[in-house]
């Protein structure tokens, strides 16, 4: 869920192999350097993450029935 401190970017981020690490060019100039496992477990969890937003962004269009409906 996102907040009013949270902005949405719609541009992906860099990545680049330097020297054994992962470095992932974020938006606002973040950088952020990690090892090969790292990224392999971080890139796993955005796409389960991303399949799930995309799913809630979908469903956001659809009356929902209650409970007993």
């Amino acid at each position: 869920m996102t907040s009013d401190k949270h902005v949405v970017y719609d541009d992906a981020s860099s990545v680049t192999a330097v020297d054994g690490a992962v470095e992932i060019d974020g938006p606002d100039a973040v950088d952020v350097a990690m090892t090969p496992e790292a990224a392999e477990e971080t890139s796993e969890r955005l796409i389960d993450q991303a399949v799930k937003a995309r799913g809630q962004r979908r469903m956001r269009n659809y009356p929902h029935r209650g409970e007993d409906g």
